[in-house]
Formats: C-alpha cells, structure tokens, sequence
C-alpha cells in the first residue's frame, strides 16, 4: 500500500503477578512518553476488570494522565468495552478526551476481551456482541453531536445528545476491534469505521485477514458507506535487538509468564506445551517477530501482502523483556523499521547518489575556486606564508624562466 505508514503500540498490558503493580502501571504511561520521544503515532490502552495482568481499568484515565506528558502521539482506548458502560456516560467521558487532548483521542471499541469480567457484571457472555452492537448503534451519532432517542433491554436514552461538539469533527476517529469472527468487520462496515485487527499475526487471524476486510467493504456498500484502508490496524508481538541471538536471550526474561496467562487464563494456544522451545513456535508460525529490524520488516510487508494494505502497525506490547531491552526495542523499531515504509530516507538517498555522480565535477570546480583565490594571493603578496604543498598542487611553485 502506498503512502506512508503508521507506527504504534496496542498496550493491554500484560503484567505478571510478583512485582508493584502501581511501579507496573507507570512504566506504561513511562513507555507512551518514550513512544512520543521517539516519533510514533499511536498508542492504544486495554480495559480489563479481572485476572490479575491486564492492570488498566479505565484507559479514560491513563489517556488524561499520559496526555499532559506527551506531545505529539495519538491515544485511543484499547479497547474500550461497550457491555460493560451506559453509552452516554461512556460518549461524555471521550468526548471531554477529544477536547482535553485537542483531538489526540481515539476511541476503540468492543465486545470485552475476559469472560470472567462479564460475569462479574453478571453481563451474559452470549449477549456481548449483541450489546456492542446495540451501543455502537447510538455512539456514532452522540459522538456527532446528535440527540438519539433508544430503548433497549439494557439501556435508556430519552433525546440523549452531549452537552459539547466534538473537539474532531464531525466525530472522534472510531475503530472497531477485530479477530478471527466476522463481528467486528460487520460492524465497522455498517457505520463506515476503523477496523483494529488484534490477532492480525496469529493463524486463525492472519488467514481472516482479506476475508474480514471484505466483510467490512461488503457491509459498508449495503450501508451506502465505505472503507478506508488508512483506518485499519494490525496488531502483532514484536521484539527485536542487534541480532538475533540477543534477541531470544532477551525475551527469556518473561515469556513464559507471558505464555502461562494465555494457557492457563486467557485459554489461548500461543505455544506448545510439548517441552519444544516457545521462542521456535511463536517465530516459526509467523506470530512473532524475536530478531533483527530486518526480521520486523519481513514481517510488516508480509501482513501487507496478506490483507492488501493497511493503514497502521501496532506492536502487542508484551512485557517479554527487561524495560531496558524493551525500551531498546521500540528505539530500533522507530530507527530502522518505521523509515522502511515511511520513505523516510528517499530523498536523502536521491542526493547522496546524486552528489556522488557529480563528484568529478563538484570537486574540479571546487579545486579551480581554490586554485584561483590562492594565484590571486601569490600574485599579490607572494609565496611567503603558503605552504609549498598548496602551492605544489596549484602549480605555482615553478618560477617562469628568466627572458633571452
């Protein structure tokens, strides 16, 4: 895809058990102002309520609190579960962001990742989807600056609108997260939306790739809407280092504590749990990139040829490595992977070959200016203070022969 893409962060985050989590915590908001420093676009903040990782509870408040500390970067909800809020009180809260943010907010939305969240909220985990949709249903338009009037088996809004436009307008920028199911294309395509592709590296998602962008171009035409290739995001882990030898020994620091929360927890098969190396797995199968800023390229333009062409990268922040060598990681990524589609360096690599082709001529003409000033000298205050070096190479250290 042409244009220029767009680098980021999709933080759940993940944080094993056995260390401060409030240390945890603003080591996340620490990382968004390093993401800042260091030039990329996006990052994207997770709500979870339960299973002792995923710290963040609101990312309404870690959005307020890591935007007076950074500058330039967006910052989205990652995401932002639908079942889990009244819609208006939810579109006030992003709506105040938009403003606060001067438009750095996005709003990222879904069904809800955990179902022990849910069943807290005692929330039916077969009526999730139906409830995002339903919430999305009234979002848009009160993100719009419209009154919606909506009753539901859930919900009541009774000539609902908020109380200030939107700072964006016509609206925040809204995605819609997306797996292996069609749930999330439909619903991207029936309101014209960003689509955020989380398992965009694993099997089920990697291969549903076209397929879901399809669904969300076919749901948008019924609509009489349409899609942008530029509003959709890919997520995958990615961890890279000098070589990749550092880079395996690196991520041994917490990848199996990383692994263990999606077997025994979230009921995910990353890796086997055959006694195989789990490093193997996930870089074989294509989920992960452990290596080179080389290896992050290879893995970027093959999602590209996959789903056609996408708008932005978000690297799965993962906690798999010391924050030294994480913090590391992100600098590569932004040194020599993010220039590789962004033709950061195309011009620059125009002048050098052109400057390089012209050499000869630059230096002949530079050396004939030099040459001329230095006659000039000689003729005016003779060859006393100019080294015989210079004047050997001017030629001016001949004197003419004497007359007949």
């Amino acid at each position: 895809m042409a244009g220029r893409l767009r680098f980021g962060a999709f933080i759940a985050p993940f944080h094993p058990l056995g260390e401060n989590p409030t240390l945890a915590i603003e080591r996340d908001l620490d990382l968004v102002v390093h993401m800042d420093r260091l030039g990329y676009d996006e990052a994207w903040i997770g709500e979870h309520h339960s299973a002792g990782y995923e710290l963040i509870a609101s990312p309404e408040l870690f959005i307020a609190t890591v935007a007076e500390r950074t500058r330039h970067i967006r910052l989205g909800t990652g995401v932002s579960s639908l079942p889990y809020h009244h819609p208006l009180m939810l579109a006030d809260r992003i709506n105040q962001l938009d403003h606060v943010t001067r438009g750095r907010v996005m709003f990222g939305v879904g069904p809800g990742a955990l179902p022990s969240d849910a069943f807290m909220m005692g929330i039916p985990v077969a009526r999730q989807r139906d409830r995002m949709d339903e919430a999305l249903d009234v979002l848009v338009p009160l993100l719009r600056g419209e009154t919606v009037t909506r009753q539901t088996d859930w919900f009541t809004l009774n000539e609902a609108r908020l109380q200030m436009r939107p700072y964006t307008r016509p609206s925040v920028e809204i995605a819609v997260a997306s797996q292996v199911s069609p749930t999330g294309a439909q619903a991207a395509g029936r309101h014209g939306l960003g689509l955020l592709s989380i398992g965009a590296t694993q099997a089920g998602g990697f291969n549903a790739l076209a397929s879901n962008w399809a669904i969300a171009e076919a749901q948008a035409a019924e609509a009489g809407r349409t899609m942008d290739r530029n509003a959709w995001r890919l997520v995958g882990p990615m961890h890279v280092a000098a070589t990749r030898e550092e880079a395996r020994a690196q991520v041994r620091y917490g990848i199996e504590q990383w692994l263990y929360y999606f077997r025994e927890v979230a009921a995910l098969p990353l890796a086997p749990q055959d006694g195989s190396d789990p490093v193997d797995s996930l870089v074989n199968s294509g989920m992960a990139v452990v290596g080179t800023p080389d290896d992050a390229i290879a893995q970027i333009a093959r999602l590209q040829e996959q789903s056609g062409g996408f708008g932005a990268y978000l690297t799965l922040d993962t906690n798999w490595a010391e924050w030294d060598d994480k913090k590391k990681s992100y600098e590569l990524i932004a040194r020599h992977v993010m220039p590789a589609f962004q033709d950061s360096n195309g011009n620059r690599d125009a002048s050098l070959r052109w400057a390089a082709d012209n050499r000869p001529r630059f230096i002949g003409e530079a050396q004939a200016a030099v040459g001329a000033r230095v006659a000039q000298h000689v003729a005016q205050k003779g060859t006393e203070n100019i080294r015989p070096e210079i004047l050997a190479a001017m030629g001016l250290d001949k004197k003419p022969e004497a007359a007949e």
